[in-house]
């Protein structure tokens, strides 16, 4: 299994990019927003990546962090949503926005992705809604780790040393969602508190957020 793709852009395509290691190249189909996101021919890339394996077909998929190449595999569990199908909707809502739909049922923003309709956006909320905390949390709880000398992932990284890694600092709603759960509150409850709090304030920090998301979990009355 490859894990991890570092290495040198020699093009961008609409869906895909080249990778140039150390002579070797490897085609990575990326979401439109990831690829956006991404440098130019020339500039040095890496990305975490997930092999997809058909009788008569191999392919590469790139993401920045860990969380959004988790919720790829994921959404890819759901029947009738392909590779494709996943990520357009990661493109569309990025990982923070998948959380947040999947977490709050609001499968009106899965389906706003290109190719989805309302029935597998419904499919989509109904079959990972026990599964979005988990993916939420992850964002606090992924350490960078000794790499493996015999996974591939490795051979592919020290080719390329001058590639940076991505470390993504840990995003506010996973330490919210770490700190709830410390708190006591179960997985579910708090997901869909730190959902509808980050969906009023996109830009809150995670002081912030708990603040609100304990305010939405207060007892009414």
């Amino acid at each position: 299994m490859i894990g991890r793709i570092a290495g040198r852009v020699e093009y961008k395509g609409d869906d895909h990019l080249l990778i140039d290691v150390r002579g070797v190249g490897y085609v990575v189909y990326c979401s439109d927003r990831v690829l956006a996101g991404l440098p130019g021919p020339g500039e040095a890339v890496a990305l975490y990546t997930d092999l997809l394996v058909r009788e008569d077909l191999l392919q590469l998929f790139g993401f920045p962090s860990l969380v959004e190449k988790e919720w790829f595999r994921l959404l890819m569990t759901v029947q009738g949503v392909g590779a494709k199908a996943s990520l357009a909707i990661l493109g569309a809502l990025g990982p923070d926005g998948v959380s947040r739909a999947i977490a709050l049922g609001d499968w009106n923003a899965i389906k706003a992705a290109k190719g989805i309709g309302p029935k597998t956006g419904q499919r989509v909320v109904n079959e990972l809604k026990d599964k979005a905390p988990g993916v939420m949390a992850m964002g606090a709880a992924v350490a960078p780790r000794a790499a493996d000398p015999g996974d591939l992932a490795e051979v592919v990284e020290t080719a390329a040393p001058a590639a940076p890694v991505p470390r993504a600092a840990p995003s506010s709603q996973a330490e919210t969602l770490s700190a709830l759960g410390n708190l006591g509150y179960g997985p579910g409850e708090a997901a869909g508190a730190v959902a509808e709090a980050a969906g009023a304030n996109p830009d809150a920090g995670t002081p912030e957020l708990i603040r609100a998301a304990l305010k939405l979990l207060a007892p009414k009355g």
